[in-house]
């Protein structure tokens, strides 16, 4: 795994979905709790970034059209989006958030 230090995990607010690029790759941060989702920051039906939308209790919803994705596999859990959105393996060590963007999780 190769994973790359994006920010210190007390600068996400748990619920609020942050836009960061990670290795070239627009990204989207959710902090739940002590746990962070990342997911490839693109709806997959309007290519609109997601980090724009909001977090509600089943995943993350696209501000264009409502679609909402899964946070933990990226799948649309309501149309328009009829396919899933990239989802990345994170961690969080000494209090830091690292992504790794090389594969998928979901894929």
């Amino acid at each position: 795994m190769t994973s790359t230090r994006v920010c210190p995990l007390a600068e996400l607010t748990d619920g609020k979905p942050v836009g960061v690029e990670v290795a070239g790759t627009p990204v989207v941060l959710v902090r739940r709790g002590e746990r962070v989702h990342a997911l490839r920051d693109e709806c997959s039906h309007a290519e609109v970034a997601l980090s724009e939308g909001e977090v509600g209790r089943d995943g993350i919803e696209c501000w264009l059209h409502g679609a909402c994705f899964d946070l933990g596999t990226g799948e649309p859990l309501t149309p328009p989006a009829m396919d899933p959105v990239d989802v990345y393996a994170t961690s969080v060590r000494d209090g830091d958030v690292h992504v790794d963007v090389t594969t998928p999780i979901n894929r």
